[in-house]
């Protein structure tokens, strides 16, 4: 059975930080790139950042440069987000992706930040 389970997520006043993890399971990791998206209240879910399936590229989305870095250790089959000075417009679900073989989505941690 295929999982990504999301932690980390919670309520963080804006300039604070947060780290995000998406566990995997059932499928093969290391051969998967991994996303991080979100979606706001009546916005258009948004990819956030990406990393290769070794980790050696990554990117992230303008807004995020320089606050959000993500990361992955495929020993323990997890994508990491960093996120630092967090800001308002941060608030959002966020969920991981893993697109290979198959895709798969996991459900989501609610990241709420206050001004």
């Amino acid at each position: 059975q295929v999982q990504l389970v999301e932690s980390g997520g919670g309520l963080v006043q804006a300039g604070g930080s947060l780290r995000l993890s998406c566990a995997g399971s059932g499928f093969t990791f290391s051969s998967y790139s991994m996303s991080w998206f979100r979606q706001a209240p009546g916005k258009a879910r948004e990819v956030v950042a990406q990393i290769s399936p070794s980790g050696s590229s990554t990117y992230n989305r303008d807004s995020v440069k320089g606050r959000f870095t993500i990361s992955r250790d495929n020993a323990k089959n997890t994508v990491y987000l960093q996120m630092n000075n967090l800001k308002p417009e941060d608030t959002a679900v966020y969920k991981c992706y893993a697109r290979g073989a198959t895709d798969y989505w996991g459900q989501g941690t609610q990241v709420t930040v206050s001004s």
